[in-house]
């Protein structure tokens, strides 16, 4: 038998006051008698009452739900991120509704639109590169919209980073100095603003510093999955590299393995700096050194920014930098 859907009517009869009454209950307005909010609070807990977000939504213009797109869930990066927008969401009393996108441009703005149609009342994106389509839906929509670890180079939509090329530059300048000559730099699709000009461009300051030749040939665009670091790894050994820098940890994970199980020795021969500094960096053996990005904290303040512009708060500064630090672990030499 189908369970019957109870509504704040039949709340309201059976405690014997009116709707509003019950409405103020729920939402824990304090101008209500003690006795008749227990009296409600007992009737709300017998019929398992639930309030009903998308009445309340039609109702306020608001249905204090946000939805946060994530390209991999399973990836520790984006999880770390998600943690620090939901304990944020939490403490300011917003649901919310996780979306994945798996990182295919269609898919992301599919995802879009069905969060649009469930009357959110914000969106934080995760990806990798905010597309023309993307783009569009954003300007379309009157829905407030930040972008975490992500960067819109139009500056357009608010956002959270780390200053990256400054990042990319330290992991470039640490393994110029540890004495090698030929650097590779391993990085998702240069399409991406984060990786196609700030981390390009801070290793090639750093290369440029150091006296040593941008060499095309030591560039590496790969795709964020572990199933090709085999075939990577090969093309990186076989370039002429004695060290990378990689802008993954599950790639850089996976490509230290592959490098050692060929006999080389890291980081006596080899040496690896990786970018985000998850738990993954403390498993690997050796413990790779690192860029140490805040994630929870990048996450946390994508979505305090959000709260502010759904409530149409002072925003001084929508493009906001956090500071990051770098962490030298076992991967390269001291």
């Amino acid at each position: 038998m189908e369970k019957q859907t109870i509504t704040i009517y039949d709340v309201a009869r059976e405690a014997n006051v009116s709707m509003a009454t019950v409405s103020r209950v729920v939402n824990g307005n304090p101008n209500v008698k003690p006795v008749t909010r227990k009296k409600v609070l007992e009737v709300i807990d017998r019929l398992d009452y639930r309030p009903n977000a998308v009445a309340r939504g039609l109702a306020s213009k608001k249905t204090t739900t946000v939805g946060v797109i994530i390209p991999d869930i399973s990836n520790a990066y984006f999880s770390a991120l998600a943690r620090g927008i939901d304990d944020v969401a939490t403490m300011y009393k917003y649901n919310i509704i996780l979306a994945s996108s798996d990182g295919q441009t269609e898919k992301e703005v599919n995802v879009l639109n069905t969060l649009l149609s469930k009357q959110v009342d914000g969106i934080v994106f995760m990806g990798y590169h905010i597309t023309d389509e993307l783009r569009a839906e954003f300007s379309r929509s009157k829905t407030p919209v930040v972008l975490a670890g992500a960067i819109d180079p139009d500056q357009q939509v608010g956002s959270v980073n780390i200053d990256y090329a400054k990042a990319c530059k330290e992991a470039t300048e640490l393994l110029a100095k540890n004495g090698n000559k030929e650097i590779a730099l391993v990085t998702g699709s240069l399409l991406d603003p984060i990786n196609g000009k700030q981390r390009l461009n801070g290793y090639k300051e750093a290369l440029k510093e150091a006296n040593l030749p941008y060499k095309e040939g030591l560039v590496f665009e790969t795709v964020y999955d572990h199933k090709i670091v085999e075939d990577l790894a090969e093309r990186i050994i076989n370039s002429g590299a004695t060290s990378a820098i990689v802008t993954q940890d599950v790639l850089a994970l996976g490509i230290l393995n592959a490098i050692q199980d060929r006999g080389i020795k890291v980081p006596e021969e080899f040496e690896i700096v990786t970018s985000n500094n998850t738990f993954l960096t403390e498993v690997a053996r050796p413990k790779i050194t690192t860029t140490s990005q805040p994630l929870y904290d990048i996450g946390a303040v994508s979505m305090r920014l959000l709260t502010k512009l759904m409530n149409k708060e002072e925003v001084e500064e929508k493009q906001i930098i956090l500071p990051h630090g770098f962490k030298i672990k076992d991967s390269t030499k001291k």
